[in-house]
């Protein structure tokens, strides 16, 4: 690294003052020698594959004074500029791509200066070759002709290409593609196209043929890489055509016929002959070598072959002549030919036609009357044909068929020679049908068989078919659906059935008539088939709403079918709801909403779909009422009995609610009722004893058959314990201390316990309305020692008697509420009315509710149920 000097301005006088005295000396590259990377790039070579952008060469040189020197790069005009150099540091770069087949040579001039003297040489750079070149072929296209005789082996053309790669990158070899299914080889190194040994051309069989030739050079380096490149071209070989095929009949075998009528000269047929040799064709010349026996003879130049003599001259059936078919050149000279065979058949003449007769000579129509639906195989004996053809020989035969509707009838037989009975045979009984046919039309053909003219002749036969009673009358459908309203009249209409019977005349009546379990309620027009309701009939949907019966469509011998017939009754909304019988009085505890139900007697939605609602309330906007469930409940701010006191003055609070039913029918109808709503605090006791008996509020029977059966248990225990004392006291032979026993306390989950010893159950009767279920199988002797055993069970005391049945009061009232489509008139009520009771215990609470009970008995005389 040099160090940069600081000159002040009384050293520049100094140097100057030098510089006058000494003289300076110029820059001077160094030396390099060959495959050097730096000097002054003589016998630089460089690789026209070098990327552009390479570092390839370091311009370095030196200054006799030691001052900094810099570097240039220069080149002649016109000339490309194919480098760049760094002037400090001397780095010369390849800026252009360089090409050998373009320029071999560079010639630079390159510089070196200190600033005050500049030293310029021209050098020469080499550029060296890369295999970057595809051989190319010269001359194309290659078209070759070749006739097609030339000898197997030959030559017949060369194939030439270059490539400007030097080296074994410019020598090229080459060879064919798909070279099994070739007819051709080629010299690899010369490119000479021949015939392969043993293979020749046929101009008949292949015209043409398309060689590939595939030129390849011998590889080199390519940017590091050993690449060979190659080039395809394609050489179109035509074959020329020469005479060396014979010539080919056309159209063989050849046949020919002559008739009795046949004049004499007339043309039999022609035979026809092409030269082998497409390309250029000879001429042919037609003639009979043998075979004619002077009564035929032949065009030279048509091939028409003609018969000389008249038929009846000519003494054999047939006639087998030789024809020979030859090419003449232009010169005139026979080169080759070819034979065919020619076979001429001498025939009599087919004039006649098959011909039909009846009873009384030729006939062209049959008729014949006949029942539908004959035994088949039966012959149509009302049928009198005999066919006839005059010809003699193979001009007599022809065959017979019927043309018309398939499959009904045959005719026998089917090949006839000169005459036959005609027999027509039913073939298909079902389809001689006179519901289908009033008549059929067939006509009967008779046709030669192996006559050139095909002569054929015509019958009609017409067979008019008369009716029978062959059909069963029958529905237009297998069931049918009806729907009428169940408020329709009787007589009305239901629904039409139609059956229809294809005969004729009485055969085609049809009578119809129902019958089953469901046609009770109907009745059917014999004739027209409408089914009607009974005039006394009274549909009801909510009765029966579906019927379904058989009707009966019949003709007048007995034949008959079946359809089924199903009547839906579509529902009319002619029915109100109606509330239950328990609908008088509710209690409601704050917090739990109480439900009212009504039921409409309708059959179908929306008929017997109910909506509820408070027609009228005292006070008013206090309940609230579920639309669709019928649930009472508080409004949302009423949350205790200090609310409800605030609202009214009625401290028992018992209030009347109107409310309404109304089904969703068109029209629909209402009921309204008058309810009781008795309105009462959840007690603060909890177990299930005290909802028990809050539930059981409303009937204090209910309550009252509980506590008699704790009762009648609590006896039975104690029966049991006093048996199981006397039975231990007894087999004990010591006397036992006196013991005290001490129970234990139960804990609240006992009630639990002994509420599950209660299983309400459905009674039978009376006597069986509770039964109690004992889950000890044992009682443990608390009271004796180890020694003694524990008592057996005694068997079980009986049950209690139940409650007196109690009678409904006959003097109550009823009561009748008015509304605008209906009313409501309740029944008896079963249910004695709830009154609010509280205890501190559930022993309390029963004695209250008894009292009540015993009171409220007195007061009235007899409970009500």
């Amino acid at each position: 690294m040099k160090h940069v000097k600081h000159f002040t301005p009384s050293f520049f006088l100094s140097l100057v003052h030098v510089c006058l005295v000494q003289a300076n000396y110029a820059p001077y590259f160094f030396d390099n020698g060959a495959r050097s990377t730096n000097g002054n790039m003589a016998l630089l070579s460089l690789s026209e594959d070098t990327p552009v952008g390479t570092h390839v060469y370091t311009l370095n040189g030196t200054d006799p004074e030691g001052d900094p020197v810099t570097y240039g790069l220069a080149y002649e005009a016109g000339s490309r500029r194919y480098f760049s150099v760094d002037k400090n540091l001397g780095n010369v770069t390849l800026i252009e791509e360089l090409d050998r087949e373009k320029e071999d040579e560079i010639e630079v001039i390159v510089s070196i200066s200190d600033g005050l003297s500049t030293v310029s040489e021209k050098v020469r750079i080499l550029v060296m070759d890369a295999n970057d070149e595809s051989p190319e072929f010269i001359n194309t296209p290659y078209i070759v002709q070749v006739p097609e005789n030339t000898p197997s082996g030959s030559s017949i053309f060369k194939i030439e290409a270059m490539d400007k790669d030097t080296g074994s990158g410019g020598s090229i070899t080459y060879f064919l593609q798909n070279i099994h299914a070739n007819k051709f080889t080629i010299d690899r190194h010369s490119g000479v196209l021949r015939i392969k040994t043993g293979v020749t051309l046929d101009y008949e069989k292949s015209r043409t043929h398309f060689v590939v030739v595939v030129a390849k050079d011998g590889g080199g380096k390519l940017r590091g890489d050993n690449k060979v490149f190659s080039a395809t071209t394609t050489v179109t070989v035509n074959v020329e055509d020469v005479q060396d095929t014979p010539p080919m009949f056309i159209g063989t075998p050849y046949y020919g016929y002559v008739y009795e009528d046949t004049l004499a000269g007339s043309e039999v047929l022609t035979v026809v002959a092409l030269d082998g040799d497409r390309g250029k064709p000879n001429s042919i010349h037609y003639c009979i070598v043998n075979g004619s026996e002077g009564s035929f003879e032949i065009s030279n130049t048509t091939g028409a072959i003609s018969v000389i003599k008249s038929p009846n001259q000519l003494k054999k059936e047939v006639y087998e002549l030789k024809v020979q078919a030859s090419e003449v050149s232009q010169e005139g000279d026979v080169s080759v030919y070819a034979f065919a065979m020619v076979t001429i058949r001498v025939v009599d003449l087919n004039n006649h036609p098959p011909t039909f007769y009846g009873e009384n000579g030729p006939q062209n129509r049959f008729e014949l009357t006949m029942y539908e639906h004959p035994p088949e195989g039966e012959i149509l004996r009302g049928l009198k044909i005999t066919v006839n053809d005059s010809d003699q020989g193979a001009n007599a035969k022809f065959n017979l068929r019927l043309v018309g509707p398939g499959g009904i009838f045959r005719v026998v037989p089917q090949t006839v020679l000169n005459e036959a009975q005609v027999t027509i045979i039913v073939e298909n009984s079902a389809a001689i049908d006179y519901e289908k046919f009033k008549v059929l039309t067939f006509k009967l053909l008779a046709i030669e068989v192996n006559t050139p003219e095909k002569f054929s002749s015509t019958a009609d036969i017409v067979i008019r078919l008369l009716d029978t009673n062959d059909n069963v009358p029958k529905f237009s459908s297998d069931y049918y659906i009806a729907r009428i309203p169940e408020n329709s009249p009787g007589g009305s209409n239901v629904v039409a059935v139609t059956a229809t019977d294809p005969d004729s005349g009485l055969w085609g009546e049809v009578k119809y008539s129902i019958y089953g379990t469901g046609a009770d309620l109907f009745l059917i027009h014999p004739s027209t088939g409408i089914i009607y309701t009974q005039p006394w009939a009274v549909l009801d949907a909510e009765v029966n709403s579906k019927y379904n019966f058989y009707v009966k469509a019949e003709d007048t011998d007995g034949k008959y079918s079946l359809a089924e017939v199903f009547i839906t009754v579509l529902d009319v909304n002619d029915h109100s709801p109606e509330f239950n019988e328990n609908i008088q009085e509710k209690t409601m505890i704050i917090g739990t909403p109480v439900k009212i139900e009504a039921i409409d007697q309708d059959a179908e939605e929306p008929n017997n779909i109910v909506d509820y609602s408070i027609m009228q309330a005292d006070p008013a906007n206090v309940f609230d009422i579920d639309q669709s469930t019928g649930e009472i409940k508080l409004k949302s701010y009423i949350r205790s009995l200090d609310i409800i006191h605030n609202i009214t003055k009625n401290k028992d609070c018992i209030w009347s609610v109107v409310v309404q039913a109304k089904d969703r029918g068109s029209p629909s109808f209402s009921t309204t009722a008058v309810l009781k709503i008795d309105i009462t605090e959840e007690t603060l006791h909890k177990g299930p004893m005290a909802a028990f008996l809050m539930q059981t509020k409303d009937n204090p029977m209910k309550a009252l058959g509980v506590l008699a059966g704790v009762m009648g248990i609590m006896v039975l225990i104690t029966i049991m314990i006093s048996t199981a004392m006397f039975w231990r006291n007894k087999r004990s032979n010591k006397i036992m201390p006196v013991r005290r026993i001490i129970k234990k306390r139960q804990t609240p989950q006992s009630r639990t316990v002994r509420m599950e010893w209660l299983k309400f159950k459905r009674p039978s009767n009376a006597a069986e309305k509770f039964v109690v279920e004992d889950d000890a199988k044992s009682l443990h002797n608390e009271n004796s020692n180890n020694n003694i055993q524990v008592a057996p069970v005694p068997p079980t005391a009986p049950l209690p008697p139940p409650p007196p049945a109690l009678a409904p009061r006959g003097d109550t009232p009823g009561w009748r509420v008015p509304t605008v489509s209906g009313s409501l008139t309740p029944k008896f009520i079963n249910k004695q009315l709830k009154k609010r009771g509280h205890g501190s215990a559930h022993s309390a609470l029963v004695s209250e509710l008894k009292m009540k009970f015993e009171k409220r008995n007195a007061a009235i005389g007899e409970p009500h149920i």
